[in-house]
């Protein structure tokens, strides 16, 4: 697919280019470089920038316990028994038939406390550690955790990407999606910290981002999906872009909170997931999902991912199933990285940008 979405930029110098491409190329021509794509970042909030859920009263300590137990594997043996067949949390199965400790047993607040996963203590308790809020407890941004020491509610890196982007000159914007209620308190959070009250991230005031503190509401029927925020009312009813269109054309935060209810009475199963839709033919835009319950399995994940097709197919979109999609426009939340690493969206990001390119190259020649 050619992109002719290009910039010009002058010539670094006769040397450089013959050692970059081995031609000769004169100094003053310009070079044709492909203009970044505006990211549309859909982010969740649970166990992907929050270690905390208000909806089930877990703390940090029972959400990364929780989390642990879904990416911790092994199998059942003839007899019954749980065997491990690896000692390292993974978000991927380390072998064809794994199964992660959650799916078997189902997830545990208390798990590294029980006989099966104490083997993740010392996981558990790094983590804990790097989750600490330094300094004086800040209310916005602090939270208490069960043993009443004070931690981090929205990931450092969280905020590290923000700053980021913005220094970069990207085009982006952030939409928060969740099936929870902690998404009101999260928009208010964002919103200080970018009025530069964070105690961490003074310097993002300078972004300029725009907080939309009104949290919008998706719904979704065997009709069609129904966006809502204020005053607008977005459905796909009439045509299947239409909420595309919207999220592509947002600027700086929001948030929606997804329709849970569906999801269940879907099985949990992607059909029923959180709706989002990519467009191949879209030269200007990159959709990007993260979230922490976006699994390959089509029976256990949380997305339920659209392509949209050239009007010319007749049909508007197709189905996409999360392998066809993972690591281009779907993340699995590698929320010990999140924790751990401050580039760790950033590296989301640059990985899917990589692999979109490849993804755009093959879809063009199906």
């Amino acid at each position: 697919m050619d992109n002719m979405n290009c910039h010009l930029v002058p010539n670094g110098g006769e040397e450089k280019d013959k050692q970059a491409g081995d031609q000769d190329i004169h100094p003053c021509l310009p070079i044709l470089l492909p203009k970044k794509r505006k990211l549309i970042l859909h982010l969740d909030l649970n166990n992907t920038i929050l270690v905390s859920d208000a909806a089930t009263g877990q703390g940090p300590r029972a959400a990364l316990n929780s989390y642990l137990s879904t990416v911790a594997w092994g199998r059942i043996s003839d007899t019954g028994e749980w065997q491990w067949v690896s000692d390292e949390p993974s978000v991927k199965p380390p072998c064809e038939d794994a199964v992660n400790y959650y799916t078997h047993f189902g997830r545990d607040g208390n798990f590294i406390d029980t006989k099966i996963g104490q083997r993740f203590k010392g996981v558990f308790t790094d983590h804990m550690k790097l989750l600490e809020w330094q300094g004086e407890a800040d209310e916005m941004f602090t939270q208490q955790g069960e043993d009443g020491v004070g931690y981090n509610w929205i990931l450092p890196s969280f905020f590290h990407m923000l700053e980021s982007l913005y220094l970069q000159g990207r085009r982006f914007c952030v939409i928060l999606r969740t099936f929870g209620v902690d998404l009101p308190l999260v928009l208010q959070s964002v919103h200080a910290a970018l009025q530069g009250k964070h105690p961490q991230f003074p310097q993002l005031q300078q972004a300029q981002l725009i907080t939309d503190l009104i949290p919008g509401r998706i719904r979704c029927s065997k009709r069609e999906v129904v966006l809502t925020r204020g005053s607008d009312r977005i459905s796909t009813r009439t045509k299947e872009r239409n909420i595309y269109h919207y999220f592509s054309s947002m600027d700086g935060i929001g948030g929606f909170q997804d329709h849970f209810d569906w999801w269940a009475r879907n099985r949990f199963t992607a059909s029923g997931g959180k709706p989002f839709w990519i467009d191949p033919t879209d030269c200007d835009t990159q959709h990007i999902f993260i979230d922490d319950n976006i699994r390959l399995s089509e029976h256990d994940t949380i997305v339920n991912s659209r392509v949209l097709l050239d009007k010319k197919k007749g049909k508007e979109s197709r189905k996409a199933l999360t392998s066809e999609l993972y690591d281009i426009c779907l993340v699995q939340t590698n929320l010990l990285r999140a924790i751990s690493e401050k580039d760790y969206f950033l590296d989301c990001i640059r990985v899917c940008e990589e692999n979109y390119e490849q993804y755009l190259q093959s879809f063009q020649v199906e």
